[in-house]
């Protein structure tokens, strides 16, 4: 969801020709907030035998692109990307533990490149051009294709470590997008409130067909399995694919997924009580402790306190700000994106903001981006306990409850990972408390390939216990969810 994102280029075209808002944050305090067919044959990358390095590359194109660029790399990983120049660290900033290992050897084609679109607040290549992609063609392929939109308004290279590496070091195309707008003025594109994270969705529709075709140009033969996958924002999208294009894919992972209901909950219902109550918490006194019971209320859950000060500061006010201004823009009037950590009872403060007296027209807007629950393909959802950004019972419960009254139990797992918060950076900070949530993403995948390969159902829904004896090593490289 709102996960931090780097500094943007130029802001996209101005929505109701606004003025310009004032700069909004750093990387990690910026907003942001994934037909079954037949298993790939062999799952490993050396029982496949593939074309040689870079063979038959001038034929590749992907459809619909604007613009490609293609490149025949030595490393598709960022253990080699980040040196030759084909990725972005910033990108991916905050996201990983440190101690997470980059994989070498996976030899292959990238291309990037970027769809017709009218905003550019993504200046990667100098392009300023939004709706960019990455493509990346392994030599030796599995059979399989990974999808994966970008977390908070991040972009296109943001799941490079989280999960590019991992999956293609295990022999998978894999393909990537920035959403179509990137960057803290994300809603300024678009003509009407909801348009620019409505654009997310289609974005992700639209690389999803366009790479499938490029991998079947590639390997002469299409993706056997065609997986979508992608962390909070980007697990917003994975819900969203699975319920409206299952023709699409064979299974998804859902990593901490944004929920966007329009009668609630959502980021503009939890979000103003937290920042109306936080400043009172930390202050101390007499008015601490209705303001702690306050803050438990939004459903930040207990125990969590020591991960406030750290998401009151960098992300509960600029993603309340930013969010609100793409959905209810008249809240504030000719202000763009409200007033930085305005005090409780400043005219216009979102910190006083109540989605439920606003009028229709904003539930209209969250209505465009709105989740059912009728996933139509299988989908595992894994969630952080400890996530102060997107708290699980205002979150992934609410959605379990939604999969389960749309009738889709079957097709559906769901995995609270105790200890886990919203950024696995955070972990390097607090090893003593909190556990990493990318190996329980590795682990969550690969029970999603045994289901869909093998037909192994994977264990039902239950907690993940963050096992006390292990070290921080351990944390980081395993996960098991038995």
């Amino acid at each position: 969801m709102p996960l931090g994102t780097p500094p943007g280029g130029p802001a996209a075209r101005s929505r109701r020709h606004r003025p310009r808002p004032t700069a909004l944050g750093t990387a990690l305090g910026a907003a942001a907030l994934l037909a079954l067919t037949a298993p790939p044959a062999g799952a490993s990358p050396e029982r496949s035998p593939q074309p040689s390095h870079c063979a038959a590359a001038a034929r590749l194109h992907v459809p619909g692109a604007a613009r490609q660029q293609l490149s025949c790399l030595d490393g598709l990983t960022t253990a080699d990307t980040v040196t030759s120049g084909h990725t972005d660290p910033a990108d991916w900033a905050g996201l990983t533990p440190a101690g997470l290992a980059a994989p070498r050897g996976v030899p292959g084609v990238q291309i990037d490149g970027y769809f017709p679109d009218t905003s550019a607040t993504n200046g990667h290549h100098g392009w300023q051009h939004d709706a960019q992609f990455v493509i990346r063609l392994p030599d030796r392929w599995n059979g399989g294709l990974v999808i994966s939109g970008s977390p908070g308004t991040r972009k296109q290279y943001a799941n490079d470590r989280a999960i590019g590496d991992w999956v293609l070091a295990r022999g998978y195309a894999f393909a990537a997008t920035d959403k179509g707008n990137t960057g803290t003025d994300f809603y300024r594109d678009g003509t009407a409130p909801g348009d620019a994270v409505a654009e997310w969705n289609q974005r992700v529709t639209q690389l999803t067909r366009a790479a499938r075709a490029v991998t079947a140009q590639r390997y002469r033969r299409p993706p056997a399995r065609t997986l979508v996958t992608g962390l909070s924002n980007g697990g917003y999208l994975v819900r969203w694919q699975l319920e409206n294009h299952p023709e699409l894919y064979d299974g998804g992972v859902d990593w901490e997924g944004t929920l966007w209901r329009p009668q609630g909950p959502n980021l503009l219902t939890f979000l103003p009580p937290a920042l109306r109550a936080y400043p009172a918490y930390a202050k101390g006194g007499a008015d601490a402790g209705r303001a702690h019971a306050a803050l438990l209320a939004a459903g930040f859950p207990a125990g969590s306190e020591f991960l406030w000060p750290f998401h009151h500061q960098n992300y509960w006010d600029v993603t309340q700000r930013t969010y609100r201004e793409e959905l209810d823009p008249d809240f504030d009037g000719a202000t763009q994106a409200g007033t930085p950590f305005c005090v409780s009872g400043t005219p216009a403060c979102d910190a006083d903001y109540s989605y439920a007296t606003r009028p229709a027209p904003v539930r209209a807007a969250v209505s465009k981006i709105a989740l059912t629950g009728r996933i139509g393909k299988p989908l595992i959802t894994l969630h952080g306990t400890l996530d102060v950004l997107l708290p699980l019972s205002r979150d992934s419960d609410v959605y379990a409850r939604m999969v389960h009254d749309a009738g889709r139990d079957a097709l559906y797992r769901y995995y609270r990972i105790e200890g886990g918060t919203h950024v696995d950076a955070l972990f390097d900070t607090f090893p003593d408390r909190l556990r990493p949530l990318t190996p329980c993403h590795r682990s969550a995948f690969t029970a999603l390939e045994n289901w869909l390969n093998h037909r192994h159902l994977p264990p039902a829904d239950h907690t993940v216990r963050r096992p006390r004896a292990a070290g921080p090593a351990a944390l980081v490289n395993h996960c098991p969810l038995s």
